[in-house]
């Protein structure tokens, strides 16, 4: 598959890419390429050994001791720093199963994207990602680990994943806040398309609990712009409540609305020290990882 000239966590480019563990390869591989500096810089605890100085290291881990008593520049190397518990937690409700033309996959797909690639990533770290999927109560529950053959269980579930019901994340969150024995840091990939005080509510139990948390807002492009023109029939996913309608009569309103809802949870998730990052399924993966290695860094 020809990629060159293209960016290459387009997630159009991945639709073509058969299964998400070459998915998740294929993100992070080139993720990592295009970043400037090591992700590992500044994960490190635990001294492991000496090696000579080369031209271009970092002289901040120069041993000058050591200098002073051979004469030689001789650079102290580390262990990375590891056992970062990550809980990842999806939403799977009916609505993330929208998809409009513009991005092409659905935001489950999307997600599922996401998912992978945070979990190759951190296991590529060495640290142990697990995956809980939601709707109204828990769907399936993978816990963190760093066994063999872990990233592939977690891969295989999000495979084998549909859609579930109508969404009440609320409950199942407040569970894993209180099944979550160890404080780690908390993923949550949704569309928030659910009541939002019984999420902020469940959000503020994980953080009094002492969980870092970053929330993904995946929103289709559809949702954030409202492109329909000419009479449209609109049915709402979770309940299949349907309205016919002119959405030329209805875009200024709606994407007011729409503004004020995402500024609504930036604020919220502000004030919780949560952070939030909205993803537009049309566009590329990069922001969310570069915010997962923010995160884990300032984590260490």
């Amino acid at each position: 598959m020809a990629t060159e000239g293209l960016r290459f966590l387009d997630p159009k480019i991945l639709g073509k890419i058969k299964t998400l563990e070459l998915k998740a390869k294929y993100v992070v591989e080139g993720f990592m390429t295009g970043l400037h500096k090591s992700p590992y810089k500044g994960f490190s605890c635990e001294f492991a050994e000496y090696r000579q100085y080369m031209h271009g290291d970092d002289l901040r881990y120069i041993d000058w001791k050591v200098f002073g008593r051979t004469d030689k520049f001789y650079i102290k190397e580390f262990e990375e720093e590891t056992n970062l518990r990550c809980y990842i937690t999806l939403d799977v409700s009916e609505s993330m199963g929208y998809k409009g033309k513009k991005s092409g996959i659905s935001k489950m797909e999307y997600a599922n994207y996401l998912v992978a690639s945070l979990a190759y990533f951190m296991t590529e770290q060495r640290d142990g990602p697990g995956l809980v999927t939601l709707d109204n109560k828990i769907v399936n529950f993978i816990p963190s680990s760093m066994r063999a053959g872990h990233l592939h269980t977690i891969l295989m579930m999000l495979e084998k994943g549909v859609l579930g019901t109508t969404s009440n994340l609320s409950v199942p969150l407040h569970h894993l806040a209180e099944i979550y024995s160890k404080r780690g840091l908390i993923i949550l990939v949704t569309d928030l398309m659910d009541d939002e005080e019984s999420i902020r509510s469940a959000l503020k139990h994980m953080r009094f609990k002492g969980h870092e948390v970053i929330l993904f807002h995946i929103m289709d492009y559809d949702e954030l712009e409202f492109p329909f023109s000419g009479l449209s029939r609109f049915e709402e996913m979770e309940t299949n409540k349907e309205m016919l309608t002119l959405p030329d009569a209805l875009r200024t309103s709606y994407i007011k609305n729409v503004n004020n809802f995402i500024t609504s949870w930036k604020a919220e998730c502000q004030k919780l020290d949560i952070d939030y990052v909205l993803l537009n399924t049309a566009k590329p993966l990069d922001f969310a990882l570069m915010s997962f290695l923010a995160k884990r860094s300032g984590l260490m």
